[in-house]
């Protein structure tokens, strides 16, 4: 018989990731934070992904202080964060000293839980974080990304989740970025991990093409031990399934999640008046709240759909839009069969976007499309072809190690770079990360001491991609 089901809730990061870009403030989170952590949840998803860069970028504040904050408040619930393997939060691959300082940092400023992912799912690239979490005392959950692709199969999965586990993993996160699980998909896959994995697993998707919710059903019959859920007010669309149905589909079954759905239901009540002002801002864009079908034809995230249509526009070609479409499984194909999460999504749609503009295929191309074949971000799924390889970077040497092999250690040199600005030993790593972002929050924040000038940021508004 089945066991009851756990929930990670996502309102606090992802759901606002995936919905607004980022944006609500630490001031719109505090208020419910001892309410959320009153639930009994797995764990509250808090930090990491883009908040770190939506915090310097766009709202002046210090994501450190964010997450002391939202620590102070919760008592009982682990904290929980996403981490991109070597890229850290960032985009691109750093040395392992600044993943290892990261790694401690956080967890001393109060992540318990640490999720790690790689965009090609190569092991090497989880390393660094998963040795360093270990060391610190975190929970390390290890993430297989999940895509679909003439070589990505049930097998491939429960393989890679095993690699994990034998890695030190103490959970494995099934982490469905584009919404392409269907539900007896996910039945079958959840359970073969369970044979094969002693560990737990939890299970991440997206509500973009419509299927999450049914997915999830299907994922606690096969005995996921638990699953990612939103507040309703930020669930559904771009976001995850929300968490008061679930719940309530639960009660009086063996999964029963034992949470009280009266108290859910008041943390609803709060986030729904920050949902219609985010919506009458324009923060909200109801577009990303339907759901997108092409998803599951194209097997593109949601996101990335909408980033596609943008570069389109600014070169005044959207009737280019179909013939993109259907270059995105090709250009993918040619580089190895990438899932497509953050960066390789945005790398394989900029190059689509390229080919076709273009009028012939790799004719211009992008110097990350150039990264992705020379091995910079690792070890592509499938060989790439020779004569694609050829194409795009001649004869260059490629880079066959672990990527960060090849990085000298960088923290000491960026702490001198910027001494100057330094209040917390946590400053280093904002620099480390984002450089003239976090430069240009260091000096609002100096200035807001020294009451000079208040508003020395520029606040324009932009999207993240997960």
């Amino acid at each position: 018989m089945g066991k009851p089901v756990r929930i990670t809730e996502t309102v606090l990061r992802d759901a606002h990731q995936s919905l607004i870009a980022t944006r609500m403030t630490t001031e719109e989170i505090l208020p419910i934070v001892e309410k959320l952590d009153d639930i009994g949840y797995h764990s509250l998803e808090a930090w990491g992904g883009a908040t770190f860069d939506s915090c310097l970028r766009f709202l002046n504040e210090d994501p450190w202080e964010r997450l002391r904050k939202i620590k102070d408040k919760a008592k009982k619930t682990p904290i929980q964060m996403l981490f991109r393997g070597q890229n850290i939060l960032g985009y691109k691959h750093y040395a392992d000293d600044v993943v290892e300082y990261f790694v401690q940092k956080s967890i001393a400023n109060g992540i318990d839980i640490i999720r790690i992912f790689d965009a090609l799912n190569d092991i090497r690239n989880l390393k660094a974080a998963i040795n360093a979490s270990k060391k610190e005392k975190g929970h390390v959950q290890a993430t297989v990304c999940y895509t679909i692709s003439p070589v990505h199969n049930i097998e491939s999965f429960v393989k890679l989740g095993k690699e994990l586990e034998e890695m030190g993993a103490d959970s494995i996160c099934i982490k469905d970025m584009a919404g392409l699980l269907l539900p007896y998909t996910a039945y079958d896959l959840v359970k073969a991990m369970k044979e094969k994995i002693k560990i737990p697993i939890q299970l991440h998707t997206h509500y973009t093409s419509g299927e999450a919710s049914m997915v999830y059903l299907k994922a606690i019959e096969a005995g996921v031990d638990v699953i990612d859920c939103a507040m309703s007010p930020m669930a559904m669309g771009t976001s995850q399934p929300p968490t008061e149905p679930m719940v309530a589909a639960l009660q009086g079954t063996p999964y029963d999640t034992g949470y009280d759905l009266d108290k859910l239901v008041e943390i609803c009540e709060y986030f729904k008046p920050l949902r219609e002002k985010y919506i009458s801002s324009g923060l909200m864009n109801t577009k990303v709240m339907g759901v997108d079908v092409n998803t599951l034809k194209y097997q593109v995230p949601g996101g990335m759909l909408s980033n596609l249509v943008s570069q389109l526009k600014q070169q005044g070609k959207e009737d280019k839009y179909d013939e993109v479409l259907k270059e995105v499984p090709r250009v993918r194909e040619d580089l190895g069969f990438p899932p497509l999460v953050t960066p390789s999504s945005q790398i394989v749609g900029t190059q689509a976007v390229l080919n076709v503009v273009m009028g012939e295929r790799y004719k211009m191309i992008s110097k990350e499309t150039k990264g992705i074949v020379r091995g910079e971000y690792g070890k592509t799924p499938v060989e790439i072809k020779p004569e694609i390889v050829k194409k795009i970077i001649g004869d260059e040497e490629r880079i066959t190690c672990r990527p960060a092999d090849n990085i000298p250690p960088e923290l000491e040199k960026m702490k001198k770079e910027c001494a100057e600005y330094i209040e917390q030993d946590e400053d280093v790593l904002s620099y480390a990360l984002f450089g003239q972002v976090a430069t240009k929050f260091f000096e609002y924040r100096q200035a807001q001491k020294y009451k000079i000038d208040p508003d020395l940021v520029d606040r324009e508004a932009k999207t993240h991609p997960i």
